[in-house]
């Protein structure tokens, strides 16, 4: 792979952030440590490189990979981490059936949603970290189609499409006691209007949902330095 265009990983540094839901009207604090996110979403070729798969609809080498499920990602996190001679986060049992995150791990695994959150934000308060036409693919730029990634403004992190372009699955449930086993999604889509491609904006959906404006993206934790 071209270096720069897919598996280039970027320094998140710690923080504080606040979720929140619209459904429940509440707001939670959540402290992030920090950890190192990639800087654009899993393209295709990166996902057929450590896979042999070519899930998407539409087809190209830097498009993000789509057309994935939640299980579909943590497979190919395990998968990479093996692959670079990692330990796996995750110890999946079963075919979609029961997973335990690692934590310890040094493997690749996907983002909290606090942890997205925190990145996509990179140190701004807004709705947004700079005009939506700049940074994103959406329903009023998109032309009715995904794009390569990084074609918009990177945040000031350097993280490339955090809104728009294709949804993020995240690790966490949704809401466990209203929607079971739904896990979180994260920054909106190419076919996305406006209000949709914000920091704060939730969705949720079964982790066995494939749609072709839904990625990922992945994260590592960074290692505890000893004394």
């Amino acid at each position: 792979m071209e270096a720069g265009v897919g598996d280039e990983m970027v320094a998140v540094p710690s923080g504080r952030v606040t979720l929140s839901d619209r459904r429940t009207r509440r707001s939670w604090p959540v402290e992030v440590a920090p950890f190192q996110m990639s800087a654009f979403p899993v393209t295709q070729s990166w996902y057929a490189q450590v896979t042999g798969q070519w899930p998407s609809a539409a087809r190209g080498d830097r498009l993000p990979v789509e057309g994935v499920s939640w299980w579909d990602a943590l497979r190919f996190c395990d998968a990479l981490s093996q692959r670079e001679g990692l330990t796996p986060a995750y110890r999946l049992r079963g075919e979609d059936e029961s997973v335990e995150w690692d934590a310890s791990a040094d493997g690749y695994r996907l983002p909290t949603e606090a942890e997205w959150e925190h990145a996509c934000r990179a140190g701004t308060t807004g709705p947004r970290y700079g005009r939506l036409d700049e940074i994103a693919w959406y329903q009023e730029n998109a032309d009715g189609r995904i794009h390569a990634v990084g074609g918009r403004r990177p945040n000031a992190w350097g993280l490339y499409d955090m809104l728009g372009n294709v949804w993020n699955w995240c690790w966490d449930v949704y809401d466990a006691e209203v929607y079971g086993t739904y896990r979180v999604l994260r920054g909106g889509g190419w076919s996305d209007e406006h209000w949709s491609c914000r920091a704060s904006v939730r969705r949720r959906s079964h982790p066995t949902f494939r749609i072709d404006d839904v990625g990922f993206r992945v994260a590592r934790s960074t290692p505890m330095s000893r004394p």
